[in-house]
């Protein structure tokens, strides 16, 4: 298998799956059982098993939070394939004054600098609060972004309100990239998902999509279908999975749509879909 298909965001060539991590940091959007679940089974030997699916396809950028567990099964990955995965951090920090020292800005950027991070973006808990509909701004970025560029990383935005890519456009705001939610199910959108289609569209700059499936509400195959055909040919798309065989399964699909192909993947089969057993073939 070749290189999965590469963009480009502020210079620096990625994949255009790339891996995303409430499966492996314990946010199911589920429930708080899902959640301990995933925390209990999910070691850095399991994490780093599925990124080296994901890094031997050629999916070479991962998106999470400055956690050791993730950092260290990315170090893993990359010993194992013998390649560089890119480090994604969304880290959340202070943006008021009185707030813990060590979740200041600039020693939380210090943190991810040290972690590898390669891109840094304002988490969507941050940039959320500062978006200004009024005054069509978002408050207090341009510093976080010169500080971001200071330690020699990519800023983006990483929000799950649409008006924060058209306010960043329009503003002229050091992003490189937006992190926007996109899925046939609008499932956490704002918006219906044919206005985020148009947002990503007139986008000035290449966008990362997340929750592709809806966290497990949508099918793989409708699911990634969806986003494959109706983003640009710039544009990104995070998936996040729980075993090595499911993130075979997210690769192989997207690869069909890309290529314009219907998959071929393999089928659930139940007892009562035994009579229809002969489709497949």
């Amino acid at each position: 298998m070749g290189d999965f298909p590469h963009t480009a965001v502020g210079g620096v060539s990625v994949s255009r799956l790339l891996v995303g991590t409430n499966w492996f940091l314990g946010y199911s959007h589920t429930s708080a059982a899902k959640d301990r679940f995933i925390h209990s089974y999910m070691t850095r030997e399991r994490i780093a098993d599925i990124l080296t699916v994901f890094l031997e396809a050629g999916c070479d950028a991962v998106m999470g939070m400055p956690v050791p567990k993730l950092s260290g099964a990315i170090e893993d990955a990359q010993e194992r394939v013998g390649r560089e995965m890119h480090l994604i951090l969304t880290p959340g920090f202070n943006i008021q004054p009185g707030g813990p020292p060590e979740n200041e800005p600039e020693a939380v950027f210090d943190r991810c600098k040290e972690l590898g991070a390669r891109f840094c973006f304002p988490h969507s808990s941050i940039v959320d609060q500062l978006v200004d509909r009024l005054n069509r701004v978002i408050r207090q970025y341009d510093g976080y972004a010169k500080a971001i560029r200071e330690r020699d990383m990519i800023p983006g935005l990483s929000t799950h309100l649409p008006d924060s890519v058209v306010i960043a456009d329009e503003s002229g705001a050091d992003v490189e990239t937006y992190i926007q939610l996109y899925n046939s199910a609008g499932f956490l959108m704002p918006v219906e998902a044919d206005w985020e289609m148009r947002i990503i569209q007139n986008a000035r700059k290449p966008v990362m999509t997340i929750k592709p499936l809806a966290a497990g509400r949508i099918l793989p195959p409708v699911g990634f279908a969806f986003v494959w055909n109706t983003l640009r040919d710039q544009d990104m798309v995070t998936i996040g999975t729980l075993t090595p065989d499911e993130a075979r399964e997210a690769i192989d699909l997207s690869l069909s749509y890309l290529e314009r192909r219907i998959p071929s993947h393999e089928l659930q089969t139940t007892r009562s879909k035994r009579g229809l057993e002969s489709a497949q073939s």
